[in-house]
């Protein structure tokens, strides 16, 4: 008896997930828990194993498909066996995307067909005007050098900002006529200005199909931007003691503490101070985590992605930095498991190591903050009096208004600013 094998929900916020790879052909003969193909969901890249043994008998969605929950992927059974009820069903369970199909073609046609019917157009010069009268293509009166046109042209050339001097006349004598305005171009010049417009070849637009996780930053940023009311605060750090406490450590560590490293602990430990932050908005309640989870932002290809560092505050520099290059690099080889993921109380956006200065970041729900961190900068300080050169580093809180009041939010960022600009206090 034939079986359906069908889209799986490997996140628990998976709504559908694309067919990345498929690692069988039809013909083929498969064993229970082989892997048969590879599924791009909305946060990572997962496999999909075979519950059956049996035939490939037909691979209904080709790579790079988006498939539903639920949605009919491939037919496995005995060789040789009808499946034709199935493929209607799969057509159906996968969106009747051939029926659809022809409905649209069919409806396009008829739309072609009421269009070529209609022979007479709405011209919104002409509205008002009785049906019954004619607006005549009169030439003007006068003869006194003025640019020939009629009427109806000058006007239309008056609506529509159109010089009648930019404009070649096609009718007797040269005189302009309303199919020269509507034919108008403005990028044409009059041959007799003199002033030549270079000519450039169009380049081709290119559309790009967006990938699951794309769907997904765009669906969550956009419910957070507009849901959550976002305010910014921005403090600014002297750097001069973290740059020497980093060296300074990386002459003896075995793993190479970043400054991303001492931002992510001073930040950790801040939270555990300030629990208004470490918070999330539920509704009804308002949720002061017990645990401090921090999510530092990951750049890929795709997207953004934020993999958690668990009980952050209570980890040393050196396995925050351990941890941090493993997950950033499963990230980048999109190996995350949503696992990873998931449990984040507050997260870290650092975009110092492209050189921007200072920026502002979105919230990264259920988080009641993010931290924008910017590029350590090299600036004048006044020191005892004298202006000397200086180490700065700028870093912006947003924060959900819902949860997090002003004061609240610029009393974390002094306790961070403290630690950091005072590294030992971290290793208490």
């Amino acid at each position: 008896m034939a079986i359906k094998i069908e889209m799986p929900k490997l996140s628990d916020t998976m709504e559908e997930g694309v067919i990345a790879k498929w690692n069988i052909s039809e013909g083929d003969k498969i064993e229970a828990g082989d892997v048969i193909a590879e599924v791009e969901t909305d946060k990572a890249t997962m496999e999909v194993e075979a519950f059956d043994p049996g035939t490939v008998l037909k691979i209904l969605v080709q790579e790079g498909d988006a498939v539903p929950l639920g949605g009919i992927m491939a037919i496995v059974g005995e060789e040789g066996e009808d499946i034709s009820d199935l493929l209607e069903e799969a057509e159906s369970a996968n969106g009747g995307a051939t029926s659809d199909g022809k409905a649209e073609k069919k409806s396009s046609g008829n739309n072609q067909e009421k269009d070529s019917s209609d022979k007479k157009e709405f011209d919104p010069i002409l509205e008002g005007v009785d049906s019954k009268k004619e607006v005549k293509e009169e030439p003007d009166q006068t003869d006194d050098g003025r640019i020939k046109a009629s009427p109806l042209a000058r006007k239309m050339a008056e609506d529509k900002g159109i010089k009648l001097s930019d404009v070649d006349g096609s009718g007797p004598d040269g005189r302009i006529i309303k199919r020269d305005i509507e034919d108008y171009k403005p990028s044409e010049v009059k041959k007799e200005s003199g002033v030549k417009v270079p000519s450039f070849a169009s380049e081709e637009d290119e559309e790009i199909k967006i990938s699951q996780m794309r769907k997904t930053i765009a669906r969550r940023l956009s419910e957070s931007k507009f849901n959550n009311p976002h305010f910014y605060e921005t403090i600014d750090i002297d750097m001069e003691k973290a740059i020497e406490a980093r060296a300074a450590l990386n002459e003896i560590s075995d793993v190479k503490i970043s400054f991303n490293d001492i931002v992510v602990k001073a930040s950790a430990m801040a939270l555990r101070k300030h629990p208004e932050i470490n918070s999330s908005w539920l509704g009804d309640t308002i949720r002061k985590h017990g645990d401090v989870n921090v999510a530092v932002a990951v750049a890929i290809d795709e997207g953004l992605m934020t993999p958690v560092l668990n009980h952050t505050d209570k980890k040393t520099l050196q396995q925050i930095s351990s941890e941090t290059r493993e997950l950033a690099g499963l990230a980048r080889e999109r190996k995350l498991q949503p696992e990873q993921m998931e449990g984040s109380t507050f997260t870290i956006s650092n975009l110092g190591m492209f050189g921007i200065e200072e920026f502002t970041a979105i919230i990264n729900p259920p988080n009641a903050c993010i931290l924008a961190v910017g590029a350590i900068r090299d600036v004048p300080v006044v020191k005892n009096g004298e202006v000397v050169p200086g180490k700065r580093m700028k870093v912006t809180l947003s924060s959900d208004h819902r949860i997090v009041d002003g004061a609240k939010a610029a009393q974390f960022l002094n306790t961070l600013r403290s630690m950091i600009e005072n590294p030992l206090a971290m290793m208490l």
